[in-house]
């Protein structure tokens, strides 16, 4: 079988391995597409190289089917379309207080372990989510990301007829936005791309250019001056921490989105002037998978046009080179069958 290695430097490997059985409790899966997720593009820049173990294959964001079963599965069978849940919690403890997936020693497959950028993935059965029949598997490779979208709109407690800022508009935020507007919130996204900007417009969203307007007097003049309810961090920049304790209301959320690997300034004195609330959020739970899986397959929303690229396995390294030039870009795709 085909199979993909990232050996540092920048460089991606493809090369010929053997195929192997499922072990007891795993499943065997003909990968059908594997979406590069932005943790994969910071490992090809060697962000991560302390903690992938090099060579390895990569890879979470995907879809396919069972191709064989390991003793013990009982609840696939061979040519069930799945998806997988990255998420490795056997290591799970009483202090974790029951939330596994953020667990002190979670894995995340695909970082941690082998990932699904390769024709055929063994995984452990329990992280499998099944599909219908009729779901397309080049939609359900936007499962886990859509996931992350749908954890961030319910941990944000979003109600209908509240209004929602995305700080961000890159693919998570577009998601994050079309599930909160799905969710019946009026929102509205602020990014400085314009193409991404055009974009968001493309998708039916609201979207503005805080360096070409005041993104605060533009939110209070589509909220008869409240400002919004809900904000999502997405954007992981300092302009954003600056203006997300401005145009969010009184008692409103600001929910956490972005990865800040250091620490940054937060006007803290606006979380006292309005009883803000501030929300973590990190990665999604069964339940956010599977109202993901429920989106896709109801595919009411414009899914198809996050999808910018697709690629045969073999193209590996060109991809990743080519999202390097054009940021622009939303969702690629690898056809690991092609």
């Amino acid at each position: 079988m085909l199979a993909t290695e990232y050996t540092g430097n920048q460089t991606f490997s493809v090369l010929e391995k053997e195929m192997k059985a499922p072990a007891a409790g795993e499943v065997r899966i003909k990968v059908a597409y594997v979406g590069v997720c932005g943790t994969d593009v910071h490992i090809y820049h060697g962000m991560m190289d302390k903690r992938v173990q090099i060579p390895v294959t990569i890879g979470h964001e995907m879809s396919g089917t069972i191709d064989a079963i390991g003793e013990g599965v009982t609840d696939f069978a061979v040519g069930d379309k799945i998806v997988v849940r990255p998420l490795d919690d056997r290591k799970v403890k009483p202090s974790d207080k029951g939330f596994n997936h953020i667990c002190e020693e979670l894995k995340f497959i695909g970082i941690d372990s082998p990932g699904a950028m390769q024709q055929y993935w063994n995984v452990p059965a329990f992280t499998l989510h099944k599909l219908k029949q009729e779901t397309d598997l080049k939609l359900a490779a936007l499962v886990e990301p859509l996931s992350v979208a749908v954890h961030d709109v319910r941990m944000g407690e979003l109600q209908e007829g509240e209004t929602a800022v995305v700080l961000g508009g890159g693919p998570i935020g577009l998601l994050v936005a079309l599930v909160a507007k799905e969710k019946g919130a009026q929102v509205i996204i602020s990014e400085v791309n314009e193409t991404r900007i055009a974009k968001a417009k493309e998708l039916g969203l609201d979207a503005v250019n805080p360096t070409k307007l005041d993104l605060v007097d533009y939110v209070k003049s589509k909220t008869e001056n409240r400002r919004a309810d809900v904000v999502f961090e997405v954007a992981g920049v300092q302009p954003a921490l600056d203006v997300m304790t401005e145009v969010a209301g009184i008692r409103g959320r600001i929910v956490m989105v972005a990865i800040h690997g250091q620490k940054k300034e937060v006007d803290l004195f606006k979380f006292f002037w309005k009883e803000l609330k501030l929300i973590g959020a990190r990665v999604y739970e069964r339940e956010d998978y599977e109202k993901a899986i429920e989106l896709i397959t109801a595919n009411e929303l414009p899914f198809e046009q996050m999808i910018t690229d697709v690629q045969p396995l073999a193209n590996i390294q060109t991809v990743f080179e080519n999202i390097d030039k054009n940021p622009d870009g939303l969702k690629v795709l690898m056809d690991c069958q092609s």
